[in-house]
């Protein structure tokens, strides 16, 4: 993304780093003790995998468009290893004209949706767009990131440019690794959307752990997790996130991060609250 290339091409580089992310010990390829010139598995042994011919298989990875059967994509996406999360991608990739158009121009929220975020008082809540610009939360929302309520930034653009995601957040490298994962599945979802192209593009050229982790074709469809903040207010914080996609726009997910019933972390939650109202 964040240039004009084509869904083959992007099916072609998932490809190559999903087969560069497998060994023939994770898969029982025998090597024979040869020394391997490539990382991962070669063509020709993913082919053998899936049960399909090399040349068909160096084709696909080589960019042409090919419309592929039901039994060849699940047999791929088992000699892949592929997730849930990824064989669907894989399918996406695969069958462009089957994925369903979601709109792309300037999102709008309810008011409604807006009065329910703000009612949650127990946890800290917030309403995530398409390409993960934020808009809007709660108060302990807004308190959790460090934000004030006229912000509406980017938080995939905060948690791989700004510092301070880095202090907030302890176990940054894995959730920077969702994060791009998330917006990979989101590039299947809206192929065309400029913004989001853009916004990949940016931060491809700003930040060298997106360009690398973004190589890497990570993808995931994040609906739930245990959070970890270390808030610069209140401490450490162990938050279960729970997220929901609005039935009647999927592209926007509401986002509640809570403490279980009578931690430190609900105190230290309850303290933020109070620091900022």
């Amino acid at each position: 993304m964040g240039e004009n290339r084509s869904t083959a091409d992007e099916l072609a580089d998932f490809l190559r780093a999903r087969r560069a992310a497998l060994t023939p010990e994770t898969v029982g390829v025998p090597t024979y003790g040869q020394p391997r010139r490539v990382p991962g598995l070669r063509r020709d042994e993913v082919a053998q995998l899936a049960g399909i011919s090399v040349n068909y298989y160096t084709r696909l990875e080589q960019g042409e468009s090919h419309q592929m059967s039901d039994s060849v994509l699940s047999a791929l996406a088992a000699a892949l290893q592929l997730n849930v999360d990824e064989h669907a991608h894989l399918l996406r990739l695969a069958r462009p004209a089957q994925t369903v158009r979601r709109g792309t121009g300037p999102e709008t929220v309810r008011p409604s949706m807006l009065t329910l975020l703000e009612s949650n008082t127990e946890q800290a809540a917030v309403l995530v767009g398409r390409s993960t610009n934020l808009l809007g939360a709660n108060r302990l929302g807004y308190a959790l990131y460090g934000l004030r309520p006229d912000q509406r930034p980017n938080l995939t653009k905060l948690m791989f440019l700004s510092p301070e995601m880095r202090d907030l957040l302890p176990d940054w490298p894995e959730q920077a690794r969702n994060a791009a994962s998330y917006l990979r599945a989101a590039t299947s979802d809206h192929p065309d959307d400029e913004m989001l192209a853009a916004l990949i593009g940016e931060l491809s050229i700003k930040s060298t752990d997106f360009a690398r982790i973004w190589a890497e074709h990570p993808v995931a469809e994040c609906l739930h997790k245990t959070q970890k903040f270390r808030h610069p207010l209140v401490g450490e914080l162990v938050l279960q996130e729970e997220i929901l996609r609005l039935p009647d726009d999927p592209s926007q997910r509401l986002i509640f991060l809570g403490a279980e019933p009578g931690t430190p972390s609900a105190e230290r939650l309850r303290l933020l609250d109070s620091l900022v109202s």
